[in-house]
């Protein structure tokens, strides 16, 4: 073979890897929607009135995991935010709940909370925040870890943790709404001031002027077929308000300046909408070669769904307006960014229950419990045998948190209080089991239950005994309403829709975990997955992909 022979195979070849090289491609921006406390089924549920652009567009030409879960306890807002980007679970990324007793400062912690941070552009209280009690990197950190940090990230939402968490530690910035204010900030962690496309933002006072619109149906509410009548005893209402039925005068709440009030209805869910898109606009976000990162976490509906329920009137309209704003901002994403250029995945933090005077009124056995009253309850118990009330510091997050001083203090035998208070919880109606968490006794439980929680369990940030109460039972705040945060179905049962970028239409009915989500999106972007990891990739979503060209 001569030599010139060799050379022409050398450039070849090397023509060729460097060809392979150059394809691997990425999306110009990915955009992670959160939809807080939606439940699987309101993708079905509301289908018949949801529109074609919204969620029918993500559902008919995305790919749709319908059997996608929540592998870990207590299903709350922060853990799930914390557990959808990092691709792991509070055991690893320390994001047990929204908040907790923490054992080594011995006081209550809010989950974002960061006292050595200052607020920007709004009050005190509001911005001190940041993901500096996250233990694990997210996503979007890992993207700009791969990206020598030239991808830009953004995190917004209502709430500051489902701006923070997704965000990650690396982010250019997370906005959140000021309660007090009424205007999106951020913290001192990220920057000095607010760009100036949101000042902007905030001088238009957007919000204000949605409110004074009120809250009205959408549609003539004989269209709401889904929902229990407008006038019944299942729904917290306004503080203005007699009883909570249309119409909602929300523009007394604007007048009075109570700016919090937005968060309960689905004008909330406008106005972050509008947010993502300044915020696209103003940041440049998609513009260049490098992929860019979008989380977006709609909370009105949260917000929506512990007020009124998930069979009211004001929870179906609000997925019907959330469906308007989806088409509107898909629309916005073709525009600005174009068709085929953006990826976007579609999930929730988690479920909720169903409102259990509801059930009750239904026949199905149900109830809600004030976790304070058993706290009481428990101490009175405790004080006769040990002779002190306050050996049970807090049942937060269906743990119970030893009041560890007192019990060293007086030298009490850990492990007799232990077995008397688990013996005592077992006995109350309602409670299914109660586990130990620190010898071990998890392990007689149920092996998917056993699971959830010990992928919860973070030993600084956790109780010692895990309590797992009856299906449809639920440690709440009242008879109205509802909430979250255990292991069944409603609670766990999460949507899970990818639409866009290298998305093929398509379904799956293999069981996924939330954990899978950034491991997914690690191998559609080819870069490394977060470092506590633990979910795997979606081989469906993946093997029914178009190959890259």
């Amino acid at each position: 073979m001569t030599p010139k022979t060799l050379l022409f195979l050398f450039l070849t070849l090397f023509a060729g890897f460097h060809k392979s090289v150059a394809q691997t491609e990425r999306p110009k921006l990915v955009v992670g929607i959160v939809v807080d406390q939606m439940r699987w089924d309101y993708l079905y549920r509301y289908e018949n009135l949801y529109g074609d652009d919204g969620f029918k567009r993500l559902l008919g030409k995305g790919f749709n995991c319908q059997q996608t879960f929540i592998n870990y306890l207590p299903s709350f807002t922060a853990a799930g935010h914390a557990g959808i980007y990092t691709g792991s679970v509070p055991a690893f990324n320390g994001i047990v709940a929204n908040d907790w007793f923490d054992r080594n400062s011995g006081r209550a912690w809010y989950c974002a909370e960061d006292t050595t941070v200052q607020a920007v552009g709004g009050s005190d209280k509001a911005g001190q925040m940041s993901p500096r009690n996250l233990r694990a990197t997210t996503i979007t950190d890992e993207l700009r870890l791969a990206t020598n940090f030239r991808s830009k990230v953004i995190g917004l939402s209502i709430k500051d943790r489902g701006a923070i968490f997704p965000a990650g530690h690396t982010a250019n910035a997370a906005f959140w709404y000021d309660s007090y204010t009424g205007n999106f900030i951020t913290s001192s962690y990220y920057r000095k001031d607010l760009p100036k496309w949101l000042v902007a933002f905030n001088q238009r006072k957007i919000g204000d002027s949605l409110m004074r619109q009120g809250w009205q149906t959408l549609l003539p509410m004989s269209a709401y077929q889904e929902s229990t009548a407008d006038d019944n005893p299942y729904e917290g209402r306004f503080s203005w308000e007699e009883k909570p039925v249309f119409p909602h005068h929300t523009g007394i709440a604007a007048n009075r300046a109570e700016q919090s009030t937005i968060r309960y209805t689905p004008f909330a869910n406008t106005l972050l909408r509008q947010l993502a898109e300044d915020c696209i606009q103003g940041e440049a976000l998609g513009k260049d070669s490098t992929t860019d990162f979008l989380t977006v976490s709609f909370s009105a509906t949260d917000y929506v769904g512990h007020q009124f329920g998930p069979n009211a009137i004001e929870t179906e309209d609000t997925y019907l307006r959330l469906d308007r704003e989806l088409a509107q901002f898909l629309s916005f994403l073709d525009k600005t960014v174009g068709q085929g250029n953006y990826l976007i995945f579609l999930t929730a933090d988690h479920g909720a229950a169903h409102n259990a005077l509801f059930m009750q009124d239904h026949h199905i056995p149900a109830q809600s419990v004030f976790i304070e009253d058993i706290k009481h309850e428990l101490n009175q118990y405790l004080l006769v045998k040990y002779q002190d009330s306050n050996l049970v510091q807090s049942l937060y997050n269906y743990q119970v948190f030893l009041n560890n001083k007192t019990i060293a203090a007086k030298k009490i035998d850990r492990t007799n209080l232990l077995d008397d208070i688990q013996l005592w919880l077992e006995n109350q109606q309602g409670v299914t089991a109660v586990y130990n968490l620190e010898n071990g006794d998890v392990l007689r439980a149920p092996k998917a239950i056993q699971d959830m929680i010990t992928n919860g369990y973070y030993r600084q940030r956790c109780g010692s005994l895990q309590i797992i109460l009856d299906p449809q039972w639920y440690s709440g705040y009242g008879q109205t309403g509802t909430t979250h945060g255990n292991w069944n179905p409603y609670d766990t049962h999460i949507p899970l829709i990818w639409y866009g970028w290298h998305i093929p239409a398509g379904e799956t009915y293999e069981r996924i975990n939330m954990t899978d989500i950034a491991a997914t999106l690690a191998a559609m972007l080819h870069i490394q997955m977060p470092n506590a990891c633990v979910g795997k990739v979606i081989l469906p979503l993946l093997s029914s992909a178009p190959e890259e060209k």
